[in-house]
């Protein structure tokens, strides 16, 4: 029951039909979840690293919060946290049937659907009715004003690397995806938090955020090449033994997200945490399927999703770094994403790639004679070798750490 409510109309969409924000918003008020200090991310690539850092932060400072991310890593339960913890199944069933019993006084859909991403959002603010959470961090789905997570006013927002991705959908070039994605701020917005960028999206985000909150929102940016600096290792992350944070290409996103939990901190007027506790719950972050390691019966594998050059050659760095040499990369990348660019930063590694069919809305015509990912198993997988690379997006990745059977129930220690 609970999968057919998130997925029903969306299931039954018809071509031309698109998310129907103005119903969701409707709903949203049926709900009725009490007003929370929402720390939003947006962005490109990372918003999951930085919303989990965030929470962290925030838990470690004494907040009980509600995380609500997508996709999940392994089950639709992923999705939903409440102080990194994942809700049971039994619990997403019944905020499934919170949503479906209020939904059921909406007006029917007409050309439009309320999307998954939507319902997850809704249920995962439905969760304050129950645990009063001190705050929120939500990870938007692909934009900002035109994702559901714009219905609920952030105090703070935190924005991730903005790239060409979801041209013709978000906008026709960069600034206007930048533009779309800061669109999520309100008049009650505090801070804007943003990793850098490049000139055009950055003067985007600036004019966007001065026009929707009156130049009333202060924007934070790192600008500066090298060194410490505000957002770089923001307060109190001062001082912290490196092995607290993340490394690579995963670390900035991680810095975001504290730097923006610690604005949401001031902004609501709580204390920044005790530095030896704040230190110690970053350090237990664990992130599936984002430069994480498995072990199988013959094989270890290091999994990340890495969709583009600049990531691939991060995985293999750390790879190198626990390994002289790798034996196999398994790649899965759809069309859309830069298969080019990743199969050159791997050099002359034997890489095979895998397909996923049954994902409708992803297309594999560079990859027709790649693997099938019903075919992996983790037999098949050892099989490559015994250090093997696993790369791709993170409908894949979900999917391996599936295979792996991953723990993917808590992502930090409370």
């Amino acid at each position: 029951m609970t999968a057919d409510f998130f997925y029903d109309e969306w299931g039954r969409r018809r071509p031309g039909d698109r998310r129907d924000l103005a119903r969701a918003g409707r709903l949203l008020g049926l709900l009725a979840p009490p007003p929370l200090p929402t720390l939003t991310v947006v962005g490109s690539k990372g918003k999951g690293t930085a919303a989990t850092y965030a929470s962290a932060l925030l838990a470690a400072a004494g907040c009980r919060v509600v995380t609500v991310t997508s996709p999940g890593l392994r089950h639709d339960t992923d999705r939903i946290r409440v102080d990194g913890v994942a809700v049971s199944g039994r619990d997403l069933a019944a905020l499934g049937r919170r949503l479906s019993d209020a939904a059921r006084t909406l007006p029917p859909p007409g050309a439009g659907y309320l999307s998954p991403s939507a319902l997850f959002t809704l249920a995962g603010l439905s969760v304050a009715l129950d645990a009063g959470p001190d705050g929120a961090v939500l990870e938007a789905g692909m934009g900002g004003a035109s994702d559901e997570v714009g219905l609920v006013p952030p105090t703070v927002v935190a924005i991730t690397t903005v790239f060409g991705g979801h041209l013709d959908v978000l906008g026709d070039t960069p600034a206007e995806i930048a533009a779309d994605k800061a669109g999520v701020v309100a008049e009650l917005t505090r801070a804007v938090v943003s990793l850098p960028q490049t000139p055009d999206v950055a003067a985007a985000i600036d004019a966007t955020v001065a026009g929707r909150t009156g130049r009333r929102a202060e924007v934070i940016t790192d600008t500066a090449p090298e060194g410490a600096s505000a957002l770089r290792e923001p307060a109190p992350l001062a001082g912290f033994p490196a092995p607290a944070m993340r490394s690579g290409l995963h670390r900035p996103n991680a810095l975001l997200g504290c730097a923006a939990a610690r604005r949401l901190l001031e902004a609501t007027g709580r204390p920044a945490p005790d530095p030896a506790r704040a230190a110690g719950v970053l350090a237990s972050v664990r992130l599936p399927g984002r430069l994480s390691w498995h072990t199988i019966p013959g094989a270890t594998v290091l999994l990340d999703s890495a969709v583009e050059a600049d990531g691939a050659a991060a995985a293999l760095a750390e790879a190198y770094r626990r390994w002289d040499r790798v034996d196999h990369v398994l790649v899965c990348l759809p069309d859309h994403k830069d298969l080019e660019g990743v199969l050159s930063a791997l050099g002359g590694l034997p890489v095979t790639t895998v397909r996923m069919p049954d994902r409708e809305s992803l297309r594999f015509t560079r990859t027709r004679d790649g693997l099938d990912i019903a075919d992996l198993t983790p037999g098949r997988l050892a099989a490559f070798g015994e250090r093997i690379v696993v790369l791709g997006t993170v409908y894949f990745t979900g999917r391996v750490l599936d295979l792996l059977d991953a723990d993917t129930t808590r992502l930090f220690a409370g």
